[in-house]
């Protein structure tokens, strides 16, 4: 007999059945161990807008990216379960991928947005419990700037009909390891509406975070990213 071929597990498609009561509950473990627990010692952790966040809808958590301290914090800052977008590479790890895949993350192209994540967007939404997050910069920026956006989260939001939530995240711009000594700050601004322009949502995501934690706003938005992007995808 020859050896079973191990099939390899996609981690850019999740189903609805995908989000379940043990990821949230792994997230909420992870919330309790790094936000709650760690992070208390080396930093005083400031919630700001709790108010902004819709009770009665979904919406797309949309934080700006400055450690990998922030899908925690975010989701601590929101309270709810948010199935966060992962570059692919993070993935390649398996260690890593392993803990990805059971905080409900899911792998995503930043150089293009495939139909796979548009799908899976579609199946967060159809759970009615758990909200998309997305880092529109990409990757981590530690410069005190918003800029270099990708225009996907606005492509999503409109294909949606979903409003974004813009979160702010300053103070672990630079990890800190003296207890006590840093300040850690997450500001929740007022949801963005769906119903604009693509270039209005991501002129307005910029300048709302910018504005909430003290960063320079550069807008630079690359047209490019948007092609072949509008056509709407059949659930």
């Amino acid at each position: 007999m020859g050896q079973k071929e191990v099939k390899k597990k996609n981690y850019t498609k999740r189903e609805v059945s995908d989000f379940t009561e043990g990821k949230y509950k792994f997230q909420l473990f992870g919330r309790w161990l790094v936000p709650r627990t760690l992070l208390p010692i080396f930093y005083k952790i400031e919630y700001i807008g709790r108010e902004n966040i819709p009770q009665d809808r979904n919406f797309i958590v949309a934080p700006n990216h400055i450690s990998y301290l922030d899908p925690f914090v975010a989701g601590e800052a929101i309270k709810k379960p948010i199935a966060f977008m992962g570059k692919k590479e993070l993935f390649e790890n398996k260690t890593l991928a392993f803990l990805l895949d059971n905080l409900a993350c899911f792998a995503v192209n930043r150089e293009k947005l495939e139909v796979s994540t548009i799908k899976t967007a579609i199946n967060v939404f159809k759970t009615n419990r758990w909200m998309l997050g997305i880092f529109p910069q990409g990757g981590i920026r530690r410069n005190r700037k918003i800029e270099k956006i990708n225009k996907g989260f606005a492509v999503i939001a409109k294909q949606m009909k979903t409003d974004i939530l813009p979160v702010g995240i300053t103070g672990s711009e630079e990890y800190n390891w003296i207890p006590f000594k840093g300040k850690l700050k997450i500001v929740i601004g007022e949801p963005i509406s769906y119903n604009q322009e693509f270039d209005d949502i991501i002129d307005e995501w910029g300048k709302k975070v910018a504005q909430m934690i003290d960063y320079t706003y550069v807008k630079d938005i690359d047209e490019l990213q948007v092609k072949n992007q509008k056509e709407p995808v059949k659930s």
